[in-house]
């Protein structure tokens, strides 16, 4: 873990713009689809899990060892703050033990399912993506 003033900055660089790409879309999408269902936190998790996908797909990082500049900018900073697993808790819980408990446990399915998808095509286009760029038939 990085305790230089650098990287932490670069951390706290990239979480100021994550954190205010997820209001500016949450905001877009309640206004649109209503606060009924947490569409936003759904949007912004999967398209955060999916350019996540995309950056380990592209510079054939590891999560657990990715530890450069461009991973603590993007990885840590923007998408770390840009996505919230603490909200898709909180919003599950809330319809989990409301009045419909059904959008609760499809808003778990849909978060976890689409994620996880995210994740995996993102990686496998970051991959195709470099194969493309190196001349290679993926």
């Amino acid at each position: 873990m990085p305790t230089t003033l650098g990287p932490l900055l670069v951390v706290t660089i990239g979480g100021a713009l994550g954190g205010v790409l997820r209001v500016w879309l949450t905001a877009r999408i309640t206004a649109r689809w209503g606060e009924g269902f947490p569409w936003g936190t759904l949007a912004v998790n999967t398209s955060g899990a999916l350019l996540l996908g995309l950056l380990v797909g592209v510079t054939d990082a590891t999560p657990a060892g990715a530890v450069t500049g461009l991973w603590l900018l993007l990885a840590v900073g923007v998408l770390g703050s840009y996505t919230t697993v603490s909200s898709f808790s909180l919003q599950s819980l809330a319809l989990l033990q409301g009045m419909r408990p059904w959008q609760g446990v499809a808003n778990v399915a849909a978060s976890l399912g689409g994620c996880l998808l995210a994740a995996a095509v993102g990686i496998g286009t970051g991959q195709w993506l470099v194969s493309l760029l190196a001349g290679g038939n993926m």
